[in-house]
């Protein structure tokens, strides 16, 4: 028997990219899929996409930055499914901007949709996921652990992504697991709505500077979040799951 059948996950940003795929891997493994977005063109093609495969998906829209929409968007799944077993927080936004450029509101924003989103939905959703033992997987970066130029907002909110996953995994114990991952350099051109979907093609130096030799794929990160929601991973909370092909474990220098 499938220990995934009938069971219910949301995921915050699941019409494109990363969250796409994540949706995709529950869909595969039989778990009943709500995609949440404020894209709506995009989380209904990814609904659709979904079904044609033969699963169960719905698309409801949500903008993470507003609480009472995600308030609203937790009494949608709860009112349709009376159950919620997995919230994964993978809505995002970047921003890079020089720091004497990027306005005290712009800072404000991104963490409100990177972060704060993700204590928010935690809020509304730990009451169901308790009654269910279930999993909270937050999608933070690597950018958490290391920074480019002019990513300060972004880094900022990464970080605390992996800090209030540590904090959550001790305050929902022992019913919710919460675990972050934190991907590198993931590919999602391909993974976009069709409108605006790109022809992926990657050089030598874009492969060869991973320690596998490629760049990662979204599937890649929805592996990990279908693994870390499963009895497998039953001992593991708390924990930043990095997938990066091996590009924070490489020391660069320059010639």
């Amino acid at each position: 028997m499938n220990p995934f059948h009938g069971k219910v996950a949301l995921v915050t940003g699941g019409a494109q990219g990363i969250g796409k795929a994540i949706a995709q891997a529950f869909s595969h493994h039989e778990v009943r899929v709500v995609i949440a977005d404020r894209d709506e063109a995009a989380g209904k093609e990814c609904e659709q996409w979904l079904r044609s495969k033969g699963g169960e998906a719905t698309f409801l829209y949500c903008d993470v930055a507003d609480a009472d929409s995600i308030q609203s968007l937790t009494e949608q799944v709860i009112d349709r499914y009376q159950r919620l077993d997995f919230l994964v927080n993978n809505a995002g936004v970047f921003c890079f901007k020089p720091i004497d450029e990027l306005s005290v509101v712009e800072f404000d924003e991104i963490l409100a949709i990177n972060l704060r989103s993700a204590f928010v939905a935690a809020k509304f959703a730990a009451p169901y996921l308790k009654q269910q033992r279930g999993a909270i997987i937050n999608i933070a970066s690597t950018r958490a652990l290391m920074s480019e130029p002019n990513s300060e907002a972004y880094a900022a909110s990464k970080g605390g992504l992996v800090a209030l996953t540590h904090a959550l995994a001790v305050s929902l114990s022992p019913e919710v697991r919460v675990n972050t991952i934190s991907p590198g350099w993931i590919e999602v051109r391909d993974w976009q709505k069709r409108s605006e979907r790109q022809e992926v093609q990657h050089s030598e130096a874009d492969r060869t500077q991973h320690l596998v030799g490629r760049v990662g794929t979204p599937e890649d990160v929805g592996r990990a979040v279908v693994f870390l929601c499963s009895g497998e991973s039953g001992f593991i909370t708390g924990q930043n799951l990095v997938i990066d092909g091996g590009m924070t474990a490489k020391m660069i220098y320059e010639d």
